[in-house]
């Protein structure tokens, strides 16, 4: 008797829900992606329990009929693909035709459709068809998914607590959201409402609605193309950061997707205008020729595949780049606070929705409100820069944009932070930082010179190393051959220094010396453009001014003037901010002499 055996359909739909439905976020995305391949304008997910109990999504899509709602709980039953050749030119977020059997093999499922002429109803419980009839449903379709895991008790016991299960949820509606600003959406938890968009098809209202106005009062737009790729979206200022990749979205024609090369070609284009380890918030949308992307990589459909990432990777970069480099990036420090559990006063700019019942009126007239003052400043540029007929302007006769304005020091509080004003209010600059910037732009330039101009020791430095330091820097010695170090061996694990850059005379030369190679032996995945970035910032903050040296105004007028010089004189290397101010209103406000 043979031991293979054909497996029972239901069994193959169980084992198949494993990689298509993990959780309960799983159950809402599949609906979703289908209502939207439905053509669907409003989209409503209403849960009980945070969908462990009850998942319903209903749209006003195109709807089916009696023989394709039946036909749709089959395996691999799609109306995507027709032929080999439409996995290449895929359009549509669903194609698989996995995840309605999947669905409802691990679940109890009702269906109810109208294509605006019949009405359908189909029940299906643990994968069995158990009734077909009439419905009076309007148009577009109605799914209720009851008792999620069921009759898979192992997986049960794996889901979260319900408030995990909830944020996952409401994680995926709200970047599903972002990618379809044209589309109402409305999510809520125990008839308690979470979300709702209007469908206006503007993405910073839906940023809004997500995030709150002081989110989105610090969110750029940004636009770039190739021949291969275009991109779209809103970055946050620098000091919007956040200790994770969540607040990160990535669209792909208009799929949610991960991919944490493009999260990484976003970070670097922040470079030492955040620390390592932060990130920012970011809505980007990719617009590609479907045949340059794979999407049929896992059954999830969120990783994806690129041809010509290269292409993206320059596309990305500059264009966040050339943004950053044209604002003026110093943070207010007038933050609005808020007030968290223990009643302690803390400054916040990042308040996205904690499950509290979303409130529509208060939204609409906040948003409203922030329309009226961006149009109101787009007005008085647009007469600022009115010329009479006739005048022209040519490019050479364009000043270059100051990033910061003069500003002029008036003291120094604890040693550490320059007060300086100007008629847009007051500054405090941190010295230190101020100092690594100016410095780290300077070496950061003399470290790129190909040939270097070096000089002699009077007296030559003799280093010794560890066995193992020392290996590894004989390999390398043809780096501090390209920074014009002039050296050679003394003996075993021993060089003698005799001759140096003119660049690192500005600082302690031997233990600048020792930071260089340190960075030389302990480094990994080796690229020479971060090796003369962690060499200048390194050198850099060793030879700045520290915290409690008191300089005098004459010195503080020198460091505000060579900062402002500065590519990005918003943040030190490391992505600490280097100043913060106050506006003039601001301090009137604080002493009560302008009431808001």
């Amino acid at each position: 008797m043979s031991k293979i055996q054909i497996m029972d359909e239901v069994l193959a739909n169980k084992i198949a829900a494993g990689e298509v439905v993990e959780k309960c976020m799983n159950v809402v995305k599949e609906l979703v992606e289908n209502a939207i391949d439905a053509k669907a304008s409003e989209i409503k997910i209403e849960l009980i329990d945070s969908g462990v109990k009850e998942i319903r999504v209903t749209d006003d899509g195109i709807g089916m009929d009696k023989e394709d709602a039946v036909l749709a709980f089959s395996r691999h039953a799609t109306s995507k693909l027709k032929t080999e050749r439409d996995l290449f030119h895929i359009g549509s977020l669903g194609f698989r035709g996995e995840a309605l059997p999947s669905i409802a093999s691990v679940s109890n499922v009702t269906l109810k459709t109208c294509n605006g002429e019949t009405g359908t109803m189909v029940e299906i419980h643990g994968g069995k068809l158990i009734t077909v009839e009439s419905s009076d449903l309007q148009q577009g379709t109605s799914i209720v998914v009851k008792n999620l895991f069921y009759n898979t008790p192992v997986r049960l016991k794996y889901l979260k607590n319900l408030y995990t299960e909830l944020s996952y949820i409401t994680e995926y509606v709200n970047k599903m959201a972002l990618s379809y600003p044209n589309i109402r959406f409305l999510l809520t938890n125990n008839e308690k409402k979470l979300l709702k968009t209007d469908g206006s098809g503007r993405l910073l209202k839906v940023i809004h609605d997500i995030y709150g106005l002081s989110v989105t009062k610090k969110m750029i737009e940004i636009q770039g193309e190739n021949e291969d790729y275009k991109i779209s979206g809103y970055i946050s200022y620098p000091e919007l950061q956040k200790s994770n990749k969540n607040a990160i979205t990535l669209l792909v024609n208009g799929r949610v997707i991960r991919n944490l090369d493009i999260i990484r070609y976003i970070t670097d284009s922040y470079h030492t205008y955040i620390p390592q380890d932060r990130y920012p918030i970011a809505v980007l949308k990719i617009e590609v020729d479907p045949i340059l992307v794979d999407v049929n990589v896992h059954p999830t459909k969120m990783d994806i595949k690129f041809s010509k990432m290269d292409t993206l990777k320059d596309l990305i970069t500059k264009t966040i780049t050339e943004k950053l480099e044209s604002l003026t990036l110093i943070p207010d420090a007038a933050l609005e606070t808020t007030v968290d559990e223990n009643k302690t006063r803390i400054s916040t700019v990042y308040t996205p929705n904690r499950f509290e019942e979303f409130d529509e009126v208060k939204k609409d007239e906040e948003f409203q409100e922030f329309e009226k003052m961006t149009l109101n400043f787009e007005v008085q540029e647009a007469e600022a820069s009115y010329l009479p007929n006739g005048t022209e302007i040519k490019e050479k006769e364009i000043p270059k944009k100051e990033r910061i304005k003069k500003m002029y020091p008036v003291g120094l509080v604890h040693g550490t932070y320059i007060v300086a004003e100007n008629e847009d209010g007051m500054y405090l600059i941190d010295q230190h930082a101020a100092n690594e910037r100016v410095n780290y732009e300077y070496y950061l330039k003399e470290l790129s010179n190909p040939q270097p101009a070096t000089m002699d020791l009077l007296v030559p430095i003799t280093m010794e190393f560890p066995s193992n330091e020392y290996v590894i820097l004989k390999e390398n010695f043809h780096l501090l051959d390209s920074l014009g170090i002039g050296y050679e061996e003394f003996g075993f694990q021993t060089i003698v220094i005799r001759s140096i850059p003119v660049w690192l005379t500005k600082s302690n030369v031997e233990q600048a010396l020792r930071n260089i190679i340190d960075i030389i032996v302990v480094k990994e995945d080796f690229q020479l453009e971060r090796f003369l970035d962690h060499i200048a910032a390194t050198v850099a903050c060793k030879a700045s001014i520290k915290a409690n040296d008191h300089i005098t105004l004459d010195d503080m007028e020198v460091l505000l003037e060579r900062l402002r010089s500065c590519e990005n004189p918003f943040t030190c290397p490391h992505g600490r901010p280097t100043i913060i101010t106050y506006s003039k209103y601001d301090l009137e406000k604080l002493f009560k002499r302008a009431m808001s």
